[in-house]
């Protein structure tokens, strides 16, 4: 299995200047090359792309783009060709998914990057040498499992560097301490176990208060000035330490979730219906309950361990996890239940955890009760494709 490695590093002046024309030259490639797609009757495939790239540089309004590495302009034309394929696939039903929109122009303000093959680096001694941009001393705070084979320099809107490696990687079996767990997931307190344990959700609301007026801050000013843009790379830097903050704990929680036990079961929710919900819509799109179901899928791939979804229509909070009598909707500033079938007083969301255990190991309540069969899936969704290169990244 494939797993991706990512490393900040500090450029020199003189690399920072080299990683703009890169970023440049890469923009302008997948922009000109966009335009000739959308000006086209025919799609033209990767070849004549290539071709018509290789034209471009001997006329003198494109010969500065061989002052760069070819290798990055090339493997921007390859990711032009899989957008438009992904897009045509989507649109005919034959990709799987969330549908895909067609391939957009790059903007200079957005995230920059540009993708080496194993041609284009090497890794020598600690160092990274990129074709035209020279020595790059990353922060290794882990080290490659394998030698990788590509090299991805990203540069964000917070004009922060880093380098992305993607390696091969083997599945290890280790032994869990528990059979199974689950896991129910929430707002205040981000997951409730099945075990009783509890992970309370860190505290967005200082970082999103502040963003939300910068934004109100940068809506009037004028565009393409200078404080306009020292407003815009703030408002970026907050909303790095909003995605690394959630980004540490949901690794940190996944890691341990996936370590201790051998099969894992959450539910699967409807998070884009929840959305519209405009007074919880801001606080369910900071949880990343979506990115938390993935790191889970990816690392009990990874770690040997199964990983399972039940189907969203199961009534788990409506149900008593000891008799499995059913006492229907119950509004959600309830959050202790007495059941009347067997006077035992629990915890909602602890319930409902214990629930989604019992259905994910395959034990059924009375169906009389439930009124419906119970679904289970192994893997996050049978329709989506796996996002393991993805969710590795750290």
């Amino acid at each position: 299995m494939k797993a991706r490695y990512q490393y900040r590093f500090y450029p020199t002046d003189q690399q920072q200047q080299s990683l703009a024309q890169l970023f440049g030259c890469v923009r302008v490639v997948w922009n000109d090359a966009l335009a000739i797609c959308k000006q086209s009757e025919k799609m033209p495939g990767y070849n004549k792309l290539s071709a018509i790239l290789t034209q471009s540089k001997k006329t003198d309004e494109r010969k500065w783009l061989s002052d760069v590495s070819s290798v990055p302009l090339q493997q921007s034309l390859r990711h032009l060709d899989v957008a438009y394929k992904n897009f045509f696939n989507s649109i005919k039903g034959k990709r799987k998914g969330k549908k895909v929109g067609i391939p957009k122009f790059k903007k200079k303000t957005n995230s920059q990057s540009a993708e080496f093959t194993s041609s284009g680096f090497s890794i020598k001694d600690g160092e990274v040498y990129l074709a035209k941009i020279g020595t790059i001393k990353p922060i290794w705070s882990r080290e490659l499992l394998s030698e990788p084979s590509s090299c991805t320099v990203i540069k964000d809107c917070a004009n922060r560097y880093f380098l992305s490696f993607v390696v091969e990687i083997e599945p290890s079996i280790t032994f869990a301490n528990n059979q199974s767990i689950g896991i129910d997931l929430g707002l205040r307190t981000f997951a409730v176990m099945s075990n009783g344990e509890k992970a309370l959700s860190p505290n967005y609301s200082r970082h999103d208060r502040k963003i939300r007026q910068l934004q109100r801050k940068l809506a009037r000013q004028q565009k393409d000035s200078k404080r306009r843009n020292n407003t815009r790379l703030k408002i970026a830097k907050l909303h790095n330490q909003i995605a690394d903050t959630r980004k540490d704990f949901l690794h940190k929680l996944s890691t341990r979730i996936v370590s201790d036990n051998q099969v894992i079961v959450l539910e699967d929710l409807n998070v884009s219906g929840m959305v519209k919900n405009r007074r919880l819509s801001r606080v369910i799109s900071l949880q990343g309950w979506r990115e938390f179901r993935n790191l889970c899928e990816a690392k009990s791939e990874k770690l040997n361990r199964e990983f399972r979804v039940i189907d969203r229509w199961q009534p788990t909070s409506q149900i008593c996890s000891c008799c499995g009598f059913r006492w229907g909707k119950i509004d959600l500033s309830v959050r202790s239940i007495l059941c009347l079938s067997c006077g035992t007083e629990q915890e909602r969301d602890e319930n409902a955890s214990r629930n989604i255990k019992m259905v994910g190991m395959g034990h059924q309540h009375d169906l009389k009760r439930t009124g419906s069969d119970h679904k289970t899936t192994s893997v996050a969704s049978c329709c989506e494709p796996s996002r393991i290169t993805d969710v590795l990244r750290r």
